[in-house]
């Protein structure tokens, strides 16, 4: 696909070989973010590890320090006195077989995170079809799948991302907002980077980190040093 000459312009006010330091790769994205909008900043990572594999799966989730600056809307499927707990805690939309009837028979997807109560996955999971290819099937890996709904919706609220491997090994997570101080953004940045090395599946030799890079939504990505993660 072609790109716009503004794109172009902004490909050419750097190098886009150099690897760059944490701090001068997040101060150089902010640069380069000259959109009208607050554009979102996210992490790219291509890591040394083959996703086919189940012993080399690399996935969980994290509350980021500073969030997303992104608002979330939160489904939570549950019953009982699950649901007032989820009202309780600010989630967005709540409900029973009535919500994922409205999935199922009016193909509604107005909610970025499912959250849902272990005795209801049964009924969840044959969604499945429709939420998996949309990244919104809950999962105990990612807390989406759990009986404390007050912590799962306080957290998916306050900045919690998941971080998962595609299919070609790279994982792509919102860090923050272009708006968001240079600060914020290395503090979330270093917390998510610290998290995933930890992830590291032992099955996996050799480089862990084979590139990061930093982008915003319209600009091109800043590669940083890996040596120095």
């Amino acid at each position: 696909m072609k790109k716009g000459k503004k794109y172009q312009d902004l490909v050419k006010s750097f190098d886009k070989q150099e690897l760059f330091e944490l701090d001068a790769a997040i101060a150089q994205v902010k640069k380069l973010a000259t959109a009208k909008f607050d554009e979102t900043i996210e992490l790219h990572v291509k890591l040394g590890v083959d996703s086919r594999h189940a012993d080399q799966q690399v996935r969980g989730a994290i509350v980021l320090p500073h969030g997303t600056g992104k608002s979330v809307k939160v489904l939570v499927i549950a019953k009982g006195d699950k649901l007032k707990e989820a009202e309780e805690a600010g989630a967005d939309f709540f409900g029973e077989d009535d919500m994922i009837d409205k999935i199922q028979k009016e193909n509604w997807f107005d909610f970025d995170i499912m959250i849902a109560t272990p005795d209801m996955m049964g009924k969840v999971g044959r969604l499945g079809r429709v939420l998996g290819p949309k990244g919104l099937m809950p999962n105990p890996k990612s807390g989406t799948v759990t009986m404390d709904i007050a912590k799962a919706v306080a957290d998916t609220k306050a900045g919690k991302v998941e971080y998962r491997l595609d299919k070609t090994n790279i994982i792509h997570v919102i860090i923050g907002k272009a708006s968001f101080t240079e600060e914020a953004l290395r503090e979330n940045l270093t917390v998510l980077l610290d998290t995933v090395k930890k992830a590291k599946p032992a099955a996996s030799k050799g480089q862990y980190f084979r590139s990061v890079t930093l982008a915003s939504t319209m600009s091109p990505g800043v590669k940083i040093n890996t040596g120095k993660i």
